[in-house]
């Protein structure tokens, strides 16, 4: 078959696509985007007849995923680590409910933060859940892992999970494709009561689901996917998890490894092939790019007879993503230093883009804000966040999406009045409607920012799910339509949007500003493509 230079996520897409997909589901998220965005512009999978598109969060995305696995279609949901935790009320129930057609659930987590608020290891979660995970060491592997999970999935009636990293999600490698396979027929599921979660009906699928551990363990130990590698010297026994197999790897340019090596990329831990390194080796090296899961896992199986080096005992640093040289350094290699980077190479911090209407509306927030008390703006997830730094110190919290509207409501509260909340349009529909509908039902005196700028602009421009409708949306919640403002954040209407941040925030009760001007990057690649079009045109003509 056709060998392509694929992404890790691209990888995991045309994997999918090869294996039968009849939809995918997903909310945009670093570093899983561009999974989707695979999906969506590939002529195959439209030619397929391949569901794709965004959702308004993960849960729904999940719910969606897990209703076209109901009908016996085989079905993938994407998302990063933390919109794991948004998914988790239906992801850790469809354990209990299991699967029909194959359902593949892929968490890609971003050890360093690199574009997040947390290091969370979603391997947890499948271990949370009890059901099959993977782990692929390569953009090959992650291609194959894919088909694999499938088959999984409807061999055991289960979902499974397959957890990347951000190097894997956005490095590229040759993989080479296999067979396609047709999509599945509908079919509902065998047991008509499967997915009815009532408490005598979820008993026993629990007890189900407790039943075929042993079968999932069993395919875990034979899998091609965890692989002993034996070695001369014994005094060091490798344990290497998912891309962590590669870092390792770059260290011995030959492959002369002298040491004793298990390669995992499929869970639960394959005890016989551990138990066989632990015994073998005076010590043992657990090398995992995220929390130190395995080496805890190793602890508790085999006590601690035996020194086991990793993440919790220093030898590698507890925070921060792995790379070849801490890895090297790990295994007492000689690291060569790397160069210092020269003074006139300065720092580019992150910040908002140059005519980003989001500066123009913290401009008039700020002069609006001037009497009060400082650290009254709570904001949350996207380019906005970028207000918290210099020039504009705009906002003083960030936590998770839609907590703006949910923390500005709890200092009102407390008596800390007033509080305003800045949140995106993307992110107002994704977990912000429930808190300002809070905020209604206990007559909070808050002033919600939404500012609008037609796109989920910090993963890429997707399309927003509030497009359209957010002033539908805080009238039907219950916001009082002479207090749903529209502005234009253009630096000519500077002292006019600052009279109306003014008037809101002075207003008791329940407020919305929509500051709306579309992302400047969206805008130009609309243009950009207009043109291309009437350039095919010409040219077709």
């Amino acid at each position: 078959m056709k060998k392509l230079m694929l992404l890790g996520d691209e990888a995991i897409a045309q994997g999918a696509i090869d294996a039968g997909l009849s939809g995918i589901y997903a909310y945009p998220g670093t570093p899983s985007t561009e999974i989707m965005q695979y999906v969506i512009s590939s002529k195959e999978a439209k030619e397929k007849n391949i569901r794709s598109g965004w959702a308004a969060n993960e849960k729904t995305a999940m719910e969606a995923a897990l209703g076209m696995s109901y009908a016996g279609k085989r079905t993938m949901v994407c998302m990063k680590h933390v919109g794991l935790n948004v998914a988790a009320d239906a992801f850790i129930n469809s354990a209990i409910t299991g699967a029909d057609g194959g359902l593949v659930v892929v968490v890609a987590d971003d050890p360093s933060m690199h574009s997040s608020q947390n290091e969370q290891d979603s391997r947890f979660y499948g271990k949370f859940a009890m059901i099959p995970a993977f782990e692929p060491s390569n953009q090959q592997e992650a291609y194959d892992m894919i088909r694999y999970g499938f088959g999984i999935s409807e061999k055991f009636e289960i979902p499974v999970l397959i957890r990347i990293t951000t190097r894997l999600a956005h490095s590229r490698a040759g993989v080479v494709r296999k067979e396609v396979e047709e999509q599945n027929k509908i079919q509902l599921p065998g047991n008509p009561k499967q997915f009815i979660l009532l408490p005598a009906n979820a008993r026993r699928q629990y007890r189900h689901l407790l039943d075929i551990q042993a079968d999932f363990q069993e395919d875990a130990d034979t899998s091609n996917f965890n692989q002993y590698f034996d070695g001369p010297d014994k005094s060091l026994g490798i344990v290497a998890c998912g891309i962590a197999y590669n870092y390792l790897m770059e260290n011995y340019p030959d492959r002369d490894i002298p040491y004793p090596i298990l390669k995992i990329g499929q869970y639960p831990i394959t005890r016989p092939k551990m138990k066989k390194l632990y015994e073998e080796c005076d010590e043992i090296l657990v090398l995992e790019d995220g929390y130190p899961v395995v080496e805890e896992l190793i602890n508790s199986f085999f006590g601690l007879g035996k020194k086991v080096k990793g993440r919790m005992d220093g030898t590698l640093q507890r925070d921060g993503e792995l790379n070849p040289n801490n890895v090297g350094k790990a295994l007492g290699l000689t690291i060569p230093e790397t160069r210092p980077i020269p003074e006139l190479v300065t720092n580019r911090p992150p910040k908002l883009c140059k005519g980003c209407p989001h500066i123009y509306s913290y401009n008039a927030l700020n002069e609006a804000l001037t009497e009060y008390a400082k650290g009254r703006v709570f904001s949350d997830i996207g380019c906005y966040t970028l207000g918290a730094l210099e020039p504009f110190d705009a906002i003083n919290t960030c936590v998770d999406m839609g907590a703006s509207i949910t923390m500005a409501k709890g200092a009102d509260d407390a008596g800390f009045t007033p509080a305003i909340a800045v949140i995106g349009d993307s992110t107002f529909t994704h977990s912000g409607i429930t808190g300002l509908l809070d905020a209604v039902n206990d007559k909070s005196s808050i002033t919600v920012v939404i500012l609008d700028n037609a796109t989920t602009a910090m993963t890429g421009g997707q399309q927003s799910s509030a497009s359209g409708k957010i002033e539908a949306i805080c009238e039907a919640v219950g916001v009082e339509k002479d207090h749903i403002i529209v502005i234009d954040p253009s630096p000519k209407y500077h002292q006019v949007n600052m009279q109306s941040f003014k008037d809101e925030i002075e207003y008791t009760g329940v407020s919305v500003i929509i500051p709306r001007r579309e992302c400047l990057h969206t805008a130009a690649k609309k243009i950009r493509d207009e043109k291309k079009r009437k350039e095919l045109e010409k040219i077709s003509i």
